[in-house]
This record gives structure tokens, sequence and C-alpha cells, in this order.
């Protein structure tokens, strides 16, 4: 071990070790097993100095990387404690055991950095007793904004804001909105917008701090007021804030109540989350793997998330077991079908789920709509055809060559034309017609388009066969 209390390659103590990372903004390399050795030696300097100068996402991965045992170990040596930015950047799972063993004083200490948004993000999932703790450590004020924002459903615009803003009347100049800046203790962290407000506390529009700062003192703000402002309503899902940010290049954006009075603003960093966290549900339900699985969970936690969608497939399995059984006489007459059955099958299920996933994520980011669903349609059934005829004239030749039976060969030809174009087309209508009747087509249509494809090869390959060679 690179003993981190002294020199490292002309490293102060304290700075970052040169060693070169693995790859961009992944932590460097063996600074994992530097860690797990301090912690072994009971080393509490050499952890300070390993951890101090890593950002709060770093420090979050690590302990996702590292055992059970490895992490409590590492939380009880670590005499700086951890901090808020640490536990916001931890995945939900690991999140409640950290929060779970760390100390009343370090947890508590470590929430009251946090804006409003991060700590209604860290709290909302937990259970009331340590809910409670957490409020606890608040200051009466902040208490209260959090437990407004937890009023508001799950998954909403109202969980997603932050308290902490910028607002100016709307008759203020650029000189008012200066001096108010600058007298203030309490301003965010971070913003990107003065908000601006009528006599009501309606927003009426925002300037970004750039515009402030390049115009003179006694420039109206409203004559600085961006195009892009849009008010957001407080009960509006989550995902529909994200995808207007993503569609109309928000910053930030004021949200509002039913009465549409100034409640608070959400920033592109907290859309950007959910954008992101939505695709990563898309992938994970897409496989079959429940929507909040991670490599942290433990061995139990993981099987009772994938095993009732392995039970689902186990069925659709013995479906198209029970259309094979429909032809025993005739594989038991030509073993070559058993041979290429599998092919028509692979083929297909790799071609619908090629048109599942562009129909999901089209459907998820708006981009398929009843005015181009039939072109869309159309597109992914010619294209289901034509590579069908590719596939099939590829197929013919190999049968013929492989089987030396020119009829064998016309037979998986066709099939594969045929389930070519059925799974295309049921990669495309299967997940369009579990999202109209209100069910999310990334956690459905995987099972049922592997169905059908299946269904439909071997009907198609064996029924063609039985017709054709017999």
């Amino acid at each position: 071990m690179t003993d981190p209390t002294t020199d490292n390659q002309n490293a102060a103590p304290g700075e970052p070790i040169t060693e070169k990372p693995e790859g961009d903004y992944q932590l460097e390399r063996g600074l994992v097993a530097d860690v797990l050795e301090a912690i072994d030696a009971t080393n509490a300097r050499a952890l300070d100095v390993l951890l101090e100068p890593l950002h709060p996402a770093d420090i979050a991965d690590l302990l996702e990387q590292i055992s059970d045992a490895e992490r409590r170990a590492l939380l009880s040596l670590w005499s700086t404690g951890l901090d808020g930015e640490v536990l916001s950047e931890l995945e939900e799972s690991l999140r409640e055991e950290v929060i779970e063993f760390l100390p009343n004083h370090v947890l508590k200490g470590a929430v009251r950095e946090l804006e409003s948004d991060d700590v209604v993000d860290l709290i909302e999932d937990l259970e009331e007793g340590q809910q409670e703790m957490i409020l606890d450590a608040l200051d009466v004020a902040d208490r209260a904004v959090v437990e407004d924002a937890l009023s508001y459903p799950e998954f909403s615009a109202g969980r997603l804001m932050q308290r902490e803003m910028v607002v100016a009347p709307e008759d203020w100049t650029v000189g008012q909105a200066i001096d108010f800046m600058r007298k203030s203790s309490d301003l965010p962290e971070q913003f990107y917008h003065v908000l601006l407000v009528n006599p009501s506390y309606h927003p009426v529009g925002y300037v970004t701090l750039g515009r402030i700062l390049g115009e003179k003192r006694a420039t109206p703000l409203k004559e600085l007021s961006e195009d892009s402002f849009r008010t957001i309503p407080a009960t509006q899902p989550e995902s529909d804030v994200a995808y207007a940010f993503n569609q109309y290049h928000l910053i930030s954006a004021p949200v509002v109540d039913e009465d549409d009075r100034l409640v608070g603003v959400i920033t592109i960093d907290d859309a950007m989350a959910v954008l992101d966290e939505e695709a990563e549900e898309d992938i994970l339900r897409l496989a079959g793997v429940g929507s909040d699985e991670s490599i942290s969970d433990r061995t139990l936690e993981t099987v009772k998330q994938r095993f009732p969608w392995l039970a689902v497939n186990l069925f659709t399995a013995i479906l198209a077991s029970v259309v094979i059984s429909q032809f025993e006489e005739i594989l038991a007459q030509i073993v070559a079908l058993a041979v290429l059955m599998p092919i028509v099958a692979s083929m297909g299920g790799n071609a619908g789920t090629q048109s599942l996933t562009v129909a999901v994520r089209a459907i998820a980011t708006k981009d398929l709509t009843g005015a181009n669903l039939l072109r869309v349609v159309r597109r992914e059934a010619v294209a289901g055809l034509l590579n069908g005829l590719i596939f099939a004239v590829v197929m013919g030749v190999i049968g013929i060559v492989w089987f030396g039976t020119p009829l064998l060969g016309i037979v998986i030809a066709v099939a594969m034309v045929v389930n070519m174009v059925v799974a295309a087309l049921a990669g495309i209508l299967i997940p369009i017609g579990l999202d109209r009747i209100g069910i999310d087509p990334a956690l459905a249509s995987g099972a049922f388009v592997t169905t059908v494809t299946d269904v439909v090869g071997f009907f198609a390959f064996l029924g063609l066969a039985a017709a054709l060679l017999v």
C-alpha cells in the first residue's frame, strides 16, 4: 500500500493520489484497495487523507463497491464523518442501510447541510421512525418546508422542487436586484434565475444572472425576462417535468400551487436526475429486472426482484413447448427440424426486441404519437419483411446445403419471413397497446413479445414442414 500520509509522486498530504485513473471520471486505480488497507490497519489519518479530496459522488461510488462489513468499518473509522451530499448521492437501496448505521449526531449534522429538495429525496422512502429522526435534526422553518413538500404526491413536481430561491418584485430594476442579493445572507448555494412575481406572488418571468450582471442598474428586470419562461404545477408528474426541461432547454422553472402562487423552483440537475432514473428503469424493466435493483443489493433482494418475471418467462416457454408438442410426429421423422427450429425463434425474438426497444423509448420521450403511429408501424413491418427476405435467402441456402433437401430450405425461408414480420409488428404494437390501457410498456412488453415470436415462429416453421415435407 502506498502510504497516503507521506508524499506520493510529489503530491502533498491531503492531495489526490496521482496514479493514472482507469478511465475518465472513475475512482483512481488502487484507491479502493488503499482504503480497505487503511481500514484493516485502523489508520484513521490515512483514511481521512484518502477520502478528503474526493467528490461526494466518488465517495458514494466507493461505499457501493465494498461489502457491508467493510462499509460499516469505514463509517466507524472515518473521523471527519459523512456529509449530507454523500448521502444524497448514494443509491436508495444502500442509503437506508447507511442512515440506520450512522450515529444520530453524525446523521443530524449531515442533514442540516442539505437543501430542502435533497432532504425530501433523502427521507421520502425511509421508515417513519427514521424520517422523524431526520426531521428532528432540522430547525422549525426547514422542517415545515420539508413536511409541506412531503404532502405532495410521490413523484410529483412538489416533491422535486426546492424552496431556496431568489424572488424579486416585477417592477424592480437591475440595481435593486443586485443590492438585494449582496445584502441577503441566505441565498441558495446555486441558482440560475431571479424569479419575478406580481403583488399576488404569481410568477410572471425570470431573468438569468448573466443578463443582470451585464445590464445597467436602471434597467427594469421585466425587460430582461427570458422567452423560455414557463411555470410547472406542483402536482405535475416528475417525468413530465423532466420532459419539459429536455424539450424546452430549461435551466430552472418556478413551481406553482393550484392558485398559481409561487411555491418553489426546480433546477436542471434535479430534472436530469429524473431523466436518468427513467431511462435506467426502462432498461431494467425491459430485461425483467426490478426498477430499483442495484449491484449493492443483497442476494435475497436480487432473487425476490427477479423471480416474478422469470416465472412469467417460464409460463411463456411452456406455452411455446405446447405448440411444439403438436408436431411430435414430424419432429420424430425429420430430425433436421429440431436442429433448425431454434434459429427461427431466435431471429424473431431479436427482431422483436429491436422494435420493442425503439417503441418503448419513443413512448417515453413522447415521440411516438397518433400523428405518426401508422407511418412507424408501416416502417417496422417493411423493415421486418426486408430483413426476413434477406435472412430467408441465407437460411434457405444453408438448409439446402446442410441437409440436401430443397423443400426444407424453402420451409425455413418462409418461416423466417413470417416470424420476422410478426416480430417487428409485435415489438411496436404491443407496447403501444399496453400504454393505451395504462400499463407501463417497459415493464410488461418483453414477455408478450417473446411469447408471440416463439409461438408464431414454431407454428409457422413446423406447420409448413408438416404441410410440405410429409
